[in-house]
């Protein structure tokens, strides 16, 4: 697969050469092999790209939100068009096997595209109050910062609330998995998205998104990536008093209640943790099961994660693909060995790549039993198919200790319904599925506490990138 558009940035409707000369190698994690070289912005380069969103702007905010919605329904004609690409780009540049990378990766940026449009044809842009006339239009220009584990759902969940509601933007995809981005960009141009309006600059964090947190003709930074990242961007926007959305990091517990079926409770959990090879932020890493149920949920745990296969992407049998990065399989490990080290009970995996797999960044899928609150592997986030088993002996004990931590993005109960909402509502989450229910990209995505702030998804999308004018007086 080429990429033309690897060494340009697209700015102002334009694929240009950029004003630095540095590059990076993209490597493919499943093979340790060079896809190519993308260019690195500057400070110029995304100083150009947001001087032309801030020129295009005012013209675009002042579309009827119809046309607008018109555009983002031609953008989804044209990613449609362009599926197997986006596909393809996401296999290479995360090692994603061929049906993940289509039926969850290149699926999820189709169907946030779907409902984005859903909302914005369903949502109320104005209502009147009394007197009063409130509107809802775009904040202005947006500096967008995405992630490289699920690149064209957070591109999508940013660029296309953004589009609807009149905002203008420059995206910094992961400079670690920037195909995709590369893509989508092509898909922007191809759908008639004025100059201007979406722009491209591929960088590093510390120079391009430092830029786009700090610059004052930035109005919003929508950021999704880790806590200290996060963090660093909040600090960067202050001055400027910028919005900023975060999507942040997270350590989901899963409350397996003592009158659920074991063992499917515990198979789809340990499944929900180890899909996309544990790389997902929500993933429900910390599984409380009740301490006479503990050993059984462990030889549960442990079949569930020997019947999976790592390896070849294109392999059909191939399960789980790798981890990211070489830097990211030694962090991994390392907390593995920490469990170890901690004590934890082995159930299944440990450090090392699987049997007969010689390279590529893969990882055990690995299950830790008999771990204790207060332990390392119970606390951070690992990031990677690690998956703990926390015992429990009282349903209370089993919240206090769920809420006990620093992160709120989502949570898990697995039991009868009416249970399952009950122990749902004690829960410090922005989402808390019940019996691992189908994915909803209506509902909104978005986390407590130190996994950040804001909302994504469908209509609370677009609500994170409008303002809110009134005008007072307008009825007599």
């Amino acid at each position: 697969m080429n990429f033309p558009n690897a060494l340009k940035f697209y700015i102002n409707g334009e694929w240009v050469t950029p004003l630095s000369s540095e590059r990076l190698d993209v490597e493919n994690p499943a093979t340790e092999e060079i896809i190519c070289q993308i260019a690195l912005g500057s400070v110029e380069d995304t100083d150009r790209a947001i001087l032309a969103a801030r020129a295009a702007f005012l013209p675009f905010t002042q579309w009827p939100t119809a046309r607008r919605i018109e555009l983002l329904e031609e953008v989804l004609a044209q990613y449609n068009k362009r599926f197997d690409d986006v596909a393809d780009a996401m296999r290479l540049e995360m090692g994603a096997p061929v049906a993940w990378s289509r039926e969850a990766q290149a699926w999820a940026g189709q169907v946030h595209l779907e409902s984005t449009i859903k909302a914005a044809k369903e949502m109320h842009w104005e209502e009147q109050r009394g007197t009063s006339l409130i509107i809802r239009e775009g904040i202005g220009v947006c500096g967008l910062i995405t992630p490289w584990n699920w690149p064209m759902n957070q591109m999508v969940c940013k660029v296309a609330p953004a589009l609807v509601a009149g905002c203008t933007m420059v995206l910094k995809p992961s400079e670690i998995a920037p195909l995709s981005g590369l893509i989508f960009a092509e898909i922007l141009h191809d759908a008639g998205v004025p100059a201007g309006v979406f722009n491209l600059v591929n960088g590093t964090g510390p120079v391009v998104g430092a830029q786009l947190s700090t610059h004052p003709e930035v109005d919003m930074v929508s950021f999704t990536g880790s806590t200290r990242a996060g963090t660093a961007v909040a600090a960067a926007a202050a001055p400027t008093v910028k919005r900023v959305a975060q999507e942040l990091g997270g350590k989901s517990p899963n409350i397996i209640l003592a009158s659920a079926d074991l063992d499917a409770a515990v198979k789809g959990g340990v499944e929900g943790c180890m899909s996309n090879t544990g790389e997902s932020c929500d993933a429900a890493t910390r599984m409380f099961v009740p301490r006479a149920l503990h050993d059984r949920a462990c030889v549960v745990a442990r079949e569930t994660c020997e019947a999976m296969r790592p390896g070849d992407p294109l392999d059909p049998a191939t399960t789980h693909g790798p981890l990211i990065s070489g830097p990211h399989f030694h962090k991994v490990q390392a907390m593995i060995q920490k469990g170890i080290d901690e004590g934890a009970q082995v159930v299944t995996g440990g450090v090392g790549r699987p049997i007969g797999v010689n390279r590529g960044w893969f990882v055990r899928p690995t299950v830790f039993g008999n771990v204790t609150n207060d332990m390392a592997i119970a606390r951070e986030e690992v990031f990677g198919p690690v998956l703990v088993i926390l015992p429990y002996d009282t349903l209370e004990q089993a919240i206090v200790e769920a809420n006990d931590t620093v992160y709120g993005l989502a949570a898990y109960v697995s039991g009868p319904l009416d249970e399952a909402r009950a122990v749902a509502r004690h829960l410090r989450a922005g989402t808390v599925n019940l019996n691992y229910p189908a994915w909803d990209t209506n509902a909104p995505f978005g986390g407590y506490k130190q996994s950040g702030n804001g909302r994504e998804y469908a209509d609370f999308g677009i609500h994170d990138f409008c303002e809110t004018k009134v005008i007072v007086g307008y009825e007599a």
